[in-house]
């Protein structure tokens, strides 16, 4: 378990994409992440996250996917092959259900919502670091989905901008259990300062690890 100390006035928890078509069972991309997903208790885990971060009085952000429309993408040259699945798929569509958020993780009052990606940093092209700076933010810590791609890109992202970053492994899934050792065990040890449980962060946030 990792000794992190998170300060109350700069500590902030960073939600990445709480979508339907990621999160409900009739969301596009359920069946592809929910083997993982029911594994680490996905569900169960970032709410039990987001409930400990309100109780120890720590911000919550809201990170959200590009949402799709119908003529996105014309005329670039450079697609992603994942923008160029998502564009397929059309993975939260814009006025559509998939693309609302999923029931108890969307947005309460307080929490800020950041500008949407494009791609598959939170950073890139969007207000997340001004945003974070202007609240003093200083920790940074990642739940949401997934994990080998926008989590693992974004808090990379934050380590290299000079954030100290939490990585959440079983609040967070992918679509596959290899994704999520790689994310974890191989990847997230060369950039994040804290690679911890749900249980492990919950008790270093309810036991003396805020100050």
């Amino acid at each position: 378990m990792d000794e992190t100390i998170y300060p109350k006035g700069s500590t902030a928890l960073l939600l990445i994409d709480p979508y339907n078509d990621f999160l409900a069972e009739d969301g596009k991309m359920w069946p592809a992440l929910s083997e993982v997903a029911k594994s680490v208790d996905l569900h169960a885990n970032i709410s039990r996250t987001r409930g400990a971060v309100r109780e120890a009085g720590m911000p919550i952000f809201i990170l959200p996917h590009h949402r799709h429309k119908p003529a996105d993408f014309e005329g670039w040259t450079h697609l992603t092959p994942s923008q160029r699945a998502a564009h397929q798929y059309q993975l939260f569509a814009v006025d559509s259900w998939g693309g609302e958020w999923y029931p108890g993780f969307g947005p309460e009052p307080g929490d800020i919502v950041v500008k949407e990606h494009w791609g598959a940093s939170s950073f890139a092209n969007t207000d997340l670091d001004v945003q974070l700076r202007q609240h003093g933010i200083t920790h940074v810590i990642f739940i949401g989905l997934i994990a080998n791609t926008c989590i693992e890109t974004s808090a990379r992202h934050a380590a290299e901008l000079g954030y100290h970053v939490t990585l959440v492994r079983d609040a967070t899934a992918a679509m596959s259990s290899e994704s999520m050792h790689a994310a974890h065990d191989i990847n997230g040890p060369a950039y994040a300062h804290a690679i911890v449980t749900t249980a492990e962060l919950v008790q270093q946030l309810n036991v003396g690890g805020v100050q």
